[in-house]
């Protein structure tokens, strides 16, 4: 089984991002990440990936049908190693000389563990997943499992409030509004990200809290894209609101669900709230509507805020 923060890698020396769980016309839907050049596994952004697929591995372009949006793929039979991040982990915590990045790693585990978190449910992504981090990388957790993920950010909370761990400053805050390039202002975009408790800073590194859903999903459903929407609607279900796509069930006169598939906006509102909310308007056969935040990869212009939150 393939999950989203998987990575797959190919013959030809380039390694994709899963994104979705599960195969569409037997292909893993994912999004090149790294290449393999002369010096080593170069980064690649959005840009410089399309460009080289289209230049040089056309067929691993794709529209999906079912997400109705353009992406990568990859044939099951073209993929040479399934990188997976809780056996990653397992392999860094047997290492007899970790680097410093990987001792951080598990000092954060081994804070983790002493709380209780089962570590058996728990795996790293990013580029601590193929061995190429540096020493300024971040650390990305992966947690399998709703309980795990939300009893992690828990954690995270009750370690930052002892001082065993801590928030993250407004360097480093700016840095990752920057990163985001989001349609929210700088202030707006702090006040969301702090209470969804799954950043954190360990020895001066951040680290990020991820959350795969281990279950069987949904039988995924045909949507027709329509015209660009701005409105304000009540979040009256906020259960996924951590899933990939993020989803909020809403109280509107025609809308039942926002859903993002931009990372920026996961976990964005919680029930109760009132938000405001900037995407595209999307129909299924059977008359479901919903707003997509996220049709494109960046999102540009697209967002959700809470404009009315429960102690306001």
């Amino acid at each position: 089984m393939f999950y989203p923060k998987d990575f797959i890698e190919t013959a030809e020396g380039l390694i994709f991002a899963v994104v979705a769980q599960g195969l569409e016309q037997g292909k893993v839907l994912c999004f090149l990440r790294y290449v393999r050049e002369a010096s080593g596994w170069k980064k690649y952004d959005t840009d410089q990936a399309n460009a080289l697929l289209a230049q040089h591995h056309p067929d691993y372009l794709h529209y999906s049908s079912v997400l109705d949006a353009h992406l990568h793929a990859v044939a099951v039979i073209r993929i040479v190693r399934h990188h997976q991040p809780q056996h990653r982990l397992r392999h860094i915590t047997r290492s007899k000389s970790p680097d410093t990045v990987e001792q951080d790693l598990l000092q954060l585990c081994h804070l983790f563990r002493k709380q209780g978190l089962d570590l058996m449910k728990i795996g790293v992504t990013g580029s601590l997943l193929i061995g190429v981090q540096q020493h300024s990388s971040d650390i990305d957790l992966v947690c399998y499992g709703r309980n795990v993920f939300h009893e992690a950010r828990a954690i995270t909370r009750e370690l930052i409030r002892l001082g065993h761990l801590q928030d993250l400053n407004g360097d480093d805050w700016r840095q990752s509004y920057q990163r985001r390039s989001c349609a929210l202002s700088f202030d707006e975009y702090v006040w969301h990200e702090r209470r969804k408790s799954n950043k954190g800073i360990i020895n001066g590194r951040k680290f990020d809290l991820n959350f795969i859903e281990n279950e069987a999903k949904p039988e995924l459903v045909n949507f027709q894209k329509g015209e660009s929407v701005t409105l304000q609607c009540e979040v009256t279900d906020d259960t996924r609101a951590f899933d990939y796509p993020a989803e909020f069930k809403v109280a509107h006169k025609y809308i039942q669900r926002v859903v993002s598939f931009t990372a920026t906006y996961t976990g964005q509102a919680l029930r109760g709230e009132t938000v405001e909310v900037s995407g595209r308007l999307e129909q299924e056969e059977q008359g479901l509507k919903r707003i997509v935040v996220g049709s494109s990869r960046e999102a540009h212009g697209e967002y959700i805020k809470v404009i009315q939150p429960p102690d306001a």
